[in-house]
């Protein structure tokens, strides 16, 4: 999960010691062309489907819905169920739901995620668990997991980071070994690959895709809910819809009377609407031209960066693909200015930037509720000190990677 910020972040030191100002760009000469942080790639079919469900007086979830749901089936191989909701924040929540999460359960989560991804628990009354991230891969690492562990705990949910997967056999392992239920927070991870499978169509109980603005594929807002169990599948259907045994489409599209349904759980309003899944349906078709739009990008930048003083992603290990969701790099501590000065020598320059994330165990809710040592997240916090997102997305032209490429040697050579 993410959101997006182009905001200055206050100029404050790696090492507490400030850095001399001349290496700020002059922020009255930008006479070059700026960059967004992202643009979203809605063609002329995203339009016209939009304007066809707006003609055909059905609005809601509905046909465009279903076929969304087939058609991201198709796109996993088959051989499991596709629920769309509102988010992947709905997606999370539905399906720690399903899978029994409740008070008194305790639920692993990787503590560089958006808040959404430990919020759904608190939802239900679960606590969480906060781990590291590897150094390599930024995703969830198991060995502080398995020293975190508790006979309370009853899911992990691992989190694809900006477009690569986590390992998901060792995931799928430990918690066999661990007998939890496992819920992956795959928002970034479309398509992602993890030993030449796709994130989607791995055992877990439960795969939440997202569809916010800036993700692999959008429909704006939206999510998917992947399960190969059919219960979990039931069970998140009524309850995207107030804990209806019909939805909307069936109630008012077949002969029987529509307010002949009944009410089995106290659930939510979490459907897609079906001009979200109309443009759905659209980026789906080509959900690989927009991942080799931005792995083009990548590799550009992954060349250019690599003499400068910054940790790039990851790339993906053999068997594996990369979404390229993200491209976020971390300043090592000997560079010359602090992550929060080169965004605002980016900002001063129209370059649109962002962090992801700040961790967990630092903001106020989860460190006042769940109180660490200051040496628990090394990973996290050291990789946070330095961390700037640089702009992605599949049009973004060579020019305008070479221009974001150009202010970082003007900051960091």
């Amino acid at each position: 999960m993410s959101i997006e910020t182009n905001s200055v972040q206050s100029p404050a030191s790696n090492n507490g010691v400030a850095h001399p100002p001349e290496k700020l760009i002059d922020q009255t000469s930008r006479s070059k062309p700026g960059v967004p942080f992202f643009r979203p790639a809605i063609g002329e079919d995203e339009v016209a489907a939009v304007t066809s469900v707006l003609r055909s007086g059905w609005l809601t979830t509905g046909p465009n819905a279903r076929d969304f749901e087939q058609r991201f089936v198709d796109f996993l191989g088959g051989d499991v169920e596709a629920v769309a909701v509102s988010s992947a924040t709905a997606g999370l929540h539905l399906a720690a739901e399903a899978c029994g999460i409740g008070p008194g359960d305790e639920v692993i989560v990787p503590t560089l995620t958006f808040t959404a991804t430990a919020a759904v628990l608190r939802y239900l009354g679960a606590e969480v668990i906060l781990v590291d991230v590897d150094e390599r891969t930024r995703t969830i690492n198991l060995e502080h997991a398995e020293q975190r562990i508790t006979p309370r705990c009853k899911a992990i949910m691992p989190v694809h980071f900006g477009g690569l997967a986590c390992d998901m056999a060792a995931v799928m392992d430990f918690a066999r070994r661990h007998n939890l239920k496992v819920i992956e927070d795959a928002a970034h991870a479309l398509p992602t690959k993890c030993d030449g499978r796709l994130i989607g169509s791995w055992e877990s109980d439960a795969c939440v895709f997202s569809f916010y603005a800036n993700k692999p594929i959008t429909t704006g807002e939206g999510g998917m809910v992947i399960t190969r169990d059919p219960e979990i599948a039931a069970r998140v259907r009524k309850m995207r819809t107030h804990g209806l045994d019909r939805d909307a489409f069936d109630r008012f599209s077949k002969v029987s009377a529509s307010w002949a349904y009944d009410v089995v759980a106290p659930g939510y309003k979490y459907n897609l609407t079906d001009m979200a899944a109309a443009i759905g349906v659209q980026q789906i078709a080509r959900a690989e031209t927009l991942r080799s739009g931005r792995e083009r990008a990548a590799e550009r930048y992954l060349a250019a960066l690599a003499n400068l003083p910054v940790d790039c992603p990851a790339a993906a290990p053999a068997g594996g693909l990369h979404a390229w969701h993200l491209f976020p790099i971390c300043l090592h501590e000997t560079a010359p200015v602090t992550r929060d000065e080169l965004i605002e020598a980016f900002t001063s320059e129209g370059i649109g930037t962002s962090v992801h994330y700040r961790p967990l165990h630092q903001m106020t809710y989860w460190k006042e509720r769940y109180p660490f040592q200051a040496d628990e997240f090394e990973v996290a916090d050291r990789y946070f000190a330095g961390a700037v997102s640089l702009p992605l997305f599949p049009d973004i032209t060579d020019a305008e990677v070479d221009r974001v490429v150009e202010v970082m040697n003007e900051m960091l050579v």
